[in-house]
């Protein structure tokens, strides 16, 4: 240790350290969920599996309940995103365009459900949902979670609306172009990163949203966070961890394919107010 201190000198020595540490605390927890995952006999407090095999894939991809929380949250994410885009984005359009009194204090009242204990929300959403007969029921949860993914889907939109000079849109005018033509083909592609990013998150955080979804969509719908807490209460560690992955895999995916849209500027430019 002393010969490698030496040789890479004080301040590289300290940041290969520091990179180090960071990687282990970072990627700790999901290699060792891995492992747990393809564990075949495990006891704790063992570090690493004594044997591997697929023994709990395979309980996972058998049951049937699991198998169809996995559809469910696939096809709840999309129909969450889809309806949050036809929503969110005329809002967005218009704080990101139209000068109006309290035009800063309506941006910030979409911060709202993300500024108070989401179980206090969900809570008095379940005493309204009950009333309305949308306990359990598929519609119950994609309210809840629209609610959830509305300041993401207002603010960023908003931010990559205001980058788009009205010049442009007035050009396209002037040209013959009526409103509804020009904002699908001048102002939505222009604005199509910030949107994708919204979107992005819209998804991703549907596909994770799990106490709303229990007390709202049990006992009729099952999401996979909500089927995750069953497993984890129910079944040893492997099992969990197994479905922790699954779970996973969809957001690993999305992050590949849209990384060039997720960049520091696009979520910065949408969270002004």
């Amino acid at each position: 240790m002393r010969r490698l201190y030496y040789t890479l000198g004080r301040s590289k020595f300290w940041e290969y350290i520091l990179c180090a540490a960071f990687l282990l605390v970072f990627y700790g927890p999901l290699l060792n969920m891995a492992l747990l995952s393809f564990a075949g006999d495990y006891e704790y407090p063992d570090m690493v599996p004594r044997t591997y095999g697929l023994r709990w894939w395979e309980y996972v991809l058998t049951k049937a309940q699991l198998v169809n929380s996995i559809g469910t949250s696939l096809v709840l994410a999309v129909t969450v995103t889809l309806l949050s885009l036809a929503i969110c984005l005329p809002a967005a359009y218009a704080i990101a365009r139209f000068q109006f009194k309290g035009r800063s204090l309506v941006r910030l009242s979409f911060l709202l459900t993300n500024a108070f204990p989401k179980m206090g929300i969900y809570t008095a959403m379940a005493v309204i949902f009950y009333k309305l007969n949308l306990i359990g029921t598929f519609t119950g949860v994609v309210l809840v979670h629209i609610v959830n993914t509305m300041m993401f889907m207002v603010w960023i939109p908003s931010g990559s609306f205001r980058t788009v000079h009205i010049q442009q849109e007035e050009s396209a005018r002037d040209v013959g172009a009526g409103p509804v033509r020009t904002f699908f083909s001048i102002t939505l592609p222009m604005a199509k990163p910030g949107i994708i990013v919204a979107a992005l998150y819209t998804f991703l955080g549907s596909m994770e949203e799990a106490q709303g979804s229990l007390l709202i969509g049990l006992p009729n719908v099952h999401t996979m966070p909500s089927e995750l807490y069953g497993i984890i209460m129910s079944f040893p560690d492997t099992a969990g961890a197994v479905f922790a992955l699954i779970l996973l895999v969809p957001s690993i995916l999305l992050l590949i394919v849209f990384r060039k849209y997720l960049s520091a500027d696009a979520l910065s430019n949408g969270l002004k107010m």
